[in-house]
């Protein structure tokens, strides 16, 4: 069964998914990008940069993991890249070069209308200028049966929670504070939401968290694919392949 999820989504111990000061030289702000040191060191990110080693841990589970099923993303205009207000042309295509780690649909938040950006393997960017429902629907017809992620940033993720949308968020806590930015649980009841059922993993560089709401079996996969990872991850641990 398709589901809308968060996936991999670096957030700081006090509660900020980005710093302050978003701009071309700091896309995720001041310190930001310290929130995604959990994630440089894996295998499956390496290889998204046709890179060889990589830790392959929890954390490189998560990595994978957070990709697999994926049919179609949605993310703000923000996290598309550092514009503001109406486009000056149509030279601006994201911050991921001509091959960008999507290789589906993605549906891009935004106030101003702008034509669809075909990039190589399968990326193209929508433009979607009608709201966040909008957004969803033509990702699910795009997805096909497969999952949509919500890609991010903040104000996006806070967005499809508080429209009760998202069925499954997994959160990677790494051990810094950011002190200021964009809170993702400010002005969020998530206990009024419906989201009470967690589970944790402790990963080499962050804990996880992975939340939904109670009675939604969508979890079920999930759970499993992380019992299997830990358990094989454990019983390396000690062994050179671990390391690699």
């Amino acid at each position: 069964m398709s589901k809308v999820k968060v996936a991999a989504f670096s957030v700081s111990l006090d509660g900020f998914g980005a710093g302050i000061k978003q701009d071309i030289t700091d896309p995720l702000g001041v310190g930001g990008e310290e929130l995604h040191n959990w994630i440089f060191p894996t295998k499956m990110f390496r290889k998204m940069g046709r890179k060889y080693g990589g830790t392959e841990g929890p954390d490189n589970a998560f990595v994978e993991k957070s990709f697999e099923n994926v049919g179609a993303w949605i993310m703000g205009r923000n996290m598309f890249g550092p514009i503001r207000g109406k486009w000056p042309d149509d030279e601006w295509k994201g911050w991921w070069g001509e091959e960008p780690p999507y290789h589906v649909p993605v549906f891009v938040l935004t106030h101003h209308a702008r034509k669809p950006v075909a990039m190589k393997r399968g990326t193209t960017f929508h433009f979607v200028t009608d709201g966040i429902g909008s957004a969803l629907e033509e990702a699910k017809k795009a997805a096909n049966g497969k999952d949509i992620r919500i890609g991010g940033g903040v104000s996006t993720i806070k967005q499809y929670l508080q429209a009760g949308y998202i069925d499954e968020l997994h959160l990677a806590f790494p051990p810094i504070f950011l002190g200021s930015g964009e809170h993702l649980f400010s002005g969020i009841d998530m206990i009024a939401l419906g989201y009470n059922q967690m589970q944790s993993v402790v990963g080499e560089n962050a804990t996880h968290i992975i939340i939904r709401k109670e009675g939604n079996n969508l979890m079920r996969t999930s759970e499993f694919f992380v019992l299997k990872d830990i358990k094989k991850y454990k019983e390396n641990s000690f062994s050179d392949k671990a390391l690699i």
